[in-house]
This record gives structure tokens, sequence and C-alpha cells, in this order.
């Protein structure tokens, strides 16, 4: 069988595509690099937000729509969009040939032969794949430690779409990881809806500092990434093991969502403003070249002015140097779908870009400290990569002076840095 893939969303949902492609690869059959003579054509759908359904929605149309001019023979649809909405996808689509739940991906061959809609349960137990199909370059790649979340964040749909968080077992993430690093694969970030919460489930206490002293025990394994950690689970130990070392990457993604406590109760994080600061601060104090990236919901249900300012003076005084801004998604199945006091759209607007322009300059800042800095970068291309401050997908790409060979770490001076855009002198 040839099949064709389109994965959607965020980088835990291209492990689940890169897993069950490994399966079918393993089974002998082939995966297309396009839809052109394919006998099924995979989406493995994002449905986090009504922006990522209307995503989804227009893959399948362009899909159906290759199957209408034959270029395909069947079009399959799986992954967040069906966990969220299921039998109504055949009716909406009712040209598919099938719908398939996450559940059913770890029986993909069997599945991929059926008709119409099957849904099971989702898997009590995390997947150790015994090759990896990787769908990002060579070098790097996404080890997916846990799934699922208990946040219960009021805003967030994942509980309902991932279930409860299950955790790999921690022999499993060491195998799978020496799997990476022997098939080449440079830099291993470490994902989950809440990597810090990792093993809690498992083991009675959050292992994460733990797993990653594990691995680090594999001198195969050249750098790690962490992402996702959740504030108040960030702790002293975690952030001593990241300086003592320079294989984990000094890099974390700390979702913070907001500071406003008001907000935040709202939003029913764990944590509060005091507590978001302390966990920085023992960042910056315990990893100096510490790299910090987060995201933040602007327009809240009750986000007043004031919360919003707030906000605001958090960013300019603790310069993130990777942020992402969103405008709050009002979206069904959600506990703030129902509360009071929406934020109207232009104020949700109006606040983003007050919010980006902020940032704007925050980046102008760092890059004026930043020229002339020696920092460890990796290739993803010859004339083009990262540094330790940028994960791969979301963050920015830096340019090189001269080729580099893709997949190398090294150490480079920032000769250029305007906005994003950073151009690095290889000194190798």
């Amino acid at each position: 069988m040839k099949f064709s893939l389109v994965s959607l969303g965020c980088p835990k949902n291209l492990t689940n595509s890169e897993e069950f492609s490994a399966r079918l690869i393993g089974k002998g059959h082939e995966l297309l690099l396009s839809p052109e003579g394919a006998d099924v054509l995979i989406i493995n759908t994002c449905a986090f937000i009504s922006s990522a359904v209307e995503e989804a929605y227009q893959a399948i149309s362009d899909a159906l729509e290759l199957k209408k001019q034959g270029i395909v023979n069947r079009v399959a649809v799986t992954g967040c969009l069906v966990e969220r909405y299921k039998g109504r996808i055949l009716k909406d689509f009712p040209q598919l040939d099938l719908v398939f739940s996450i559940g059913e991906q770890e029986k993909i061959e069997e599945t991929l032969l059926r008709s119409g809609l099957f849904l099971s349960a989702l898997p009590k137990t995390l997947y150790l794949p015994e090759y990896k199909m990787s769908l990002t370059a060579p070098h790097t790649a996404y080890l997916k430690v846990a799934d699922g979340c208990n946040n219960r964040c009021a805003y967030c749909t994942i509980p309902s779409l991932r279930g409860p968080y299950r955790s790999k077992p921690m022999e499993d993430v060491l195998r799978e990881a020496d799997l990476m690093a022997c098939h080449g694969v440079k830099e291993i970030s470490l994902i989950a809806q809440d990597t810090t919460s990792y093993g809690q489930d498992l083991y009675g206490k959050a292992c994460l500092t733990e797993l990653l002293e594990k691995l680090l025990q594999n001198r195969r394994i050249k750098r790690l990434r962490i992402m996702y950690g959740y504030p108040h689970r960030v702790t002293k130990e975690l952030a001593e093991l990241m300086a003592s070392t320079t294989r984990i990457f000094h890099y974390i993604d700390i979702p913070l969502q907001h500071i406003a406590d008001a907000v935040l109760k709202n939003m029913n994080r764990h944590c509060d403003a005091a507590q978001i600061r302390r966990t920085l601060d023992m960042l910056k104090k315990h990893v100096k070249d510490i790299s910090l990236r987060t995201n933040f919901i602007v327009g809240f249900p009750a986000e007043t002015e004031v919360d919003f300012k707030e906000l605001l003076a958090f960013v300019n005084e603790y310069e993130f140097d990777n942020m992402g801004v969103f405008e709050y998604f009002r979206e069904e199945g959600t506990a703030a779908f129902a509360m009071a006091e929406q934020i109207a759209p232009e104020i949700k607007r109006e606040r983003r870009l007050r919010l980006e322009e902020t940032q704007s300059r925050v980046i102008d800042r760092i890059n004026k400290r930043l020229l002339g800095t020696t920092v460890e970068a990796i290739s993803d291309g010859e004339t083009f990569g990262r540094t330790y401050k940028d994960a791969p997908d979301i963050d920015g790409q830096v340019a090189f002076t001269r080729p580099v060979p893709a997949g190398r770490i090294f150490k480079a001076k920032v000769v250029k840095a305007e906005g994003y855009k950073r151009t690095l002198e290889p000194l190798v």
C-alpha cells in the first residue's frame, strides 16, 4: 500500500504521525512525499482551537478534491478532530472513506483496510516504537514523554481530546532516545502537555529531573531541549541540572498565559503571579544564560485594562527571548465558554497588537546585548539554522555567513541582529 500524510497541529500530534507511519513502513508499506498515486491519503488533524478546526476542514476539502480528480484513491481522517466531533465529520464530509480515532492508530494497518467510522478509547499506555519514522530534519526530533493533561485550564480542550495525563515509562523513554541517537538525531526535544509533571502518574512524584539525569548517562545523546513546563513545577533541582551541563540546551518553554492574579484564577491556572516570578527569578539565578519562551492569552473573559497593563509591564520586565501571543478563542466544551464578560473582538485584537509591540521593543534590547557575543548554534541547512535560544518549528531561524554542514552543533558569533532576523559567523 502506498500512503501519503498530512500532519496538522503541534509537535505532540506530529509524534503520533511519526509513530503510525513507522508501523506502516515496518509492515512494508510505502510513504509518498506527495499525494499523487497514493492508495490512501491520511490527514492527522488538530482541533485545539477554532482556527485549527478550520484548517482541518480545509485540509479535508482539499484532499477530497484530489480524490475527485483521481489523484488519490481514498481519504482517511484521524487525530483530535475525530476525538472532538466523532460522527459529525462523516456527516459534514460523506465522501470520506474512513474516520478513525487516536486509539485506532495503534492498529493502523488493519484500520486502513476498513471504511466508515471507527472509534476506540485512548490508549492507557504510550507506544514505544521499534523504529520511528522522522517527519522532521534528520538531526532533530521530538520525544513525547507523556500525553493527556490533568490541569483543566478553563480555556483548554486538551483533556477532553487527549484524556488524563499518562507518562511513558522511564525505561521506554530511555530506549526511544537511544534509538533516535543511533539514527543520527543530535537534538531531542522532550514534549508533553506538561513535561514537568512527568512520572507523577507512574511513580507518585514528578520525575523530569531524574529522567534527564538518566538520559545524560547515554553519551550518544548530544543535546536535549525541554518544552512545555508548568510554572510552579519547574524546580531548583531542574535548574541546577541544566546549569551543570551543556548537553541540555539552556532553554525552557513555559507557557504562562497571563500574570494578573484575577485572570490566572479565572483561567484555573494552578499558580499565581508571585509563584511565576519566583520561578523565573530562580531560573535566571541558577542558569545565567537561560533562554525563556512563553505564550500569553489576551482578552480572556473579564480581563480588565488594568490586568492587561500588568501583563505589558511584566513582559517588558522579564524580557522573554521568544513569545507567542494569542487572542482568546471561545471554545465549546470548556469552562470559559459560559463565562460572563466575554471581551469584544476589537479589544482582543488591540491588546494583542499592543503586547506584540511591547515584545518587539524587548527584542530590540536583547539584540543589542547579543551583538558580538558567542552562542551555540545548530545548522538545519548549510546556510541557516538556529541558536540554542530557538526551538525547531516554533522559534526563529538564523543565517550563517558561510556554509556549515546540516546537523552540526557549533559555536558562532552574532554579527547582525534585527528583530528576529539574526546572522551568525560560524567559529568552526
